[in-house]
Order: C-alpha cells, then structure tokens, then sequence
C-alpha cells in the first residue's frame, strides 16, 4: 500500500516542523524520491485536546473521524520557554520557528530576538503560502507565522507583517487592525496587486492571483457555528486556498497560487477554542467537527497530489474537559 505521508500530533508545540518527516516510516529509495516532500499543509486546532478528540469520536459512534486516517500519531511537550502552561502565541511560535519562546510573543524568541518563520522561509524559495483560520488572520497563532511582536495583543503592529511576504492567500476574520492608516495595510496590499474581499463566497469566481477574504470586525468576526456560521465554511475554505496545476479538477474555483515550487498552508480550527474557554460541550464539539472535515479535505488533496505532507496538531488544550463514566459503561449483558 502506498504510504500517506501525514501526521496527527495532539496537544502539540512541534520541535521543527520541517523535520516532521522524521516521525514517518521511510518507503524504498525510488518510492521516497518519487514521494519528495513539495507542498505542506499545517492543521491546527486550537485548544484541542485528547479528550476532545475522543469526544469527536463517541459523537461519531465511533465511526472513524477523518483525523484517524494519519497513519502515524505522535505526542509533543506543550510547555512554553517561560510557563508550564502556553499560550497561543508561543505556542504558535514554536510552530513556525522550531524555538520555544516566553508566553505572549509572537516571532521572537525569549530573549526578544526576530525568528524566521516557516512561511517567511517557504516565501523567500518562491513557494505559495496561505493562512486559513476561522479567528482574525492578526490572532495569536496566525500572527504568529508572519507578524513579529512582544505582546500578541498589538493587533496593527502584528498586521505590519502581512507587508513582509508575499501571501497568496489569507482567510480570517479582523479586518478593521488592517484598515486603519493612510494608506492602510489593506490598501497597500491592493497596491501590490492583492485582491482584498469581505467574506469566503467573495472569492467563488476568483482562480488565480493573490487573494484575502478578510471579515469585518475584530478577531472573532467569524462567527461560531453555535452562532449561525456554515458548518461546512472551514472545509470550503480550505478547499479554496488548496493549489496545483490540477487543482481546478478537484475543487471548482479553487485560488491558484501556485508558484511552481510548492506552497505552505496552515489552517487553524480557531473556535475550538473559545467554546472550550466557555465550557460550551456542543459548541465545542460543532468546532471540532468543522476542523476535522477540513482535514478530509486537505488529505484528499494530499492523496491526489504526492508530495504533499499534512500535519495535524493541536497548540494546548483548553477547558480541563473529561469524560466520566457512568453506570451504563459496566452494564453486563
């Protein structure tokens, strides 16, 4: 059987995500050479823990979930340079850097020295990059892959690192940290050449060039499926940031971002995490739904396309869920 080449690290801040590679069986030396890593496709799911997860799986009846279909699982330290808890900043950081870094830093290690990311690296190679999340694209894990900053609270400042690279694609929510100024981010970005929109179905017609789907609003300008968002609406956009010569055979209206030297995309289930922070069990298990179905779309597109490695991970966890048994657990039949 040909090897899928991914991942699925829980409760996770990865040593160096390049080297994720590692954790997977090697195939022979032509299959491994045919099967060159090209195109990385990050998954995120914020604030999601084992528990979580198999809370996912008792829902589905323990029909397997797409996150069950990595043929290899693995455990991460989750613990940031400063705390034995991390936040979302660090945690992110030691993501798109390979370095641990105090909590509330984005870019920076712990003594305030700029990292390179991973996706400033994939862009300085000519490869296509994107951000798919469903919080604002300045957040804390997003920010974290192209903004630089001691308190991953400065929003605008965070923003100024969209002005660095050259992303093809961005999905998210906060756009009013991006509007302010004359110019304002947004309009130097259009400058650049950047198609600039207001929400994900802006972008049905658009199959080529660098584009933003940027909601108004703060950083939870998306709402939560509890609130009345699609439940389908991270699988469809991650689909939409998913990129190859073929890619309009796969998903209709897809972004072609494609530079030809492969792409790096990271997609965060953003909202897990704020249900979590709200004890809500059925917003929380809406959220993970929606993340795990984006999977499925990333590893279709894995398996249609060789030489794309998905890594599936979670920053910390949120919340202290467990599940308790009950009586009904040690019935004898």
């Amino acid at each position: 059987m040909k090897m899928k080449r991914s991942l699925f690290l829980l409760c996770a801040v990865v040593p160096v995500l390049l080297s994720a590679t590692a954790f997977a069986a090697k195939p022979a030396k032509k299959q491994q050479e045919a099967e060159k890593v090209e195109n990385i496709i990050l998954m995120i799911g914020d604030g999601m823990g084992l528990a979580h997860v198999t809370a996912l799986m008792i829902e589905n009846e323990y029909r397997p979930i797409q996150m069950e279909r990595a043929p290899v699982t693995g455990f991460v330290k989750t613990h940031s340079a400063n705390n034995r808890v991390t936040d979302s900043a660090a945690a992110g950081t030691a993501f798109s850097t390979g370095r641990k870094t105090n909590n509330s830093r984005l870019g920076l290690d712990s003594a305030g020295n700029r990292l390179h990311t991973i996706l400033e690296k994939a862009d300085a190679r000519g490869m296509a990059t994107g951000v798919v999340v469903t919080s604002g694209v300045v957040h804390a894990t997003p920010g974290a892959f192209f903004g630089h900053s001691m308190d991953r609270r400065k929003y605008k400042q965070v923003a100024l690192g969209l002005l660095d690279t050259d992303i093809d694609v961005l999905i998210g929510s906060g756009r009013q940290y991006l509007e302010e100024g004359d110019p304002s981010i947004i309009g130097k970005l259009e400058k650049r050449g950047c198609l600039v929109v207001r929400s994900l179905e802006e972008l049905d017609d658009v199959s080529e060039g660098r584009a933003m789907a940027l909601y108004p609003g703060d950083n939870y300008g998306i709402p939560t499926i509890a609130e009345g968002r699609s439940p389908e609406y991270l699988p469809q956009a991650t689909a939409k940031a998913l990129v190859s010569p073929t890619s309009q055979q796969m998903h209709k209206g897809c972004i072609c971002t494609s530079r030809g030297k492969g792409f790096f995309l990271m997609v965060e289930g953003s909202l897990i995490d704020k249900m979590c922070h709200a004890n809500d069990a059925a917003g929380m298990l809406a959220e993970i739904r929606d993340f795990d179905n984006a999977v499925g779309v990333a590893l279709d597109y894995a398996q249609a396309h060789p030489g794309t490695l998905v890594i599936i991970l979670a920053d910390h966890e949120t919340g202290g869920l467990a599940i308790p048994s009950g009586n009904a657990d040690f019935h004898l039949s």
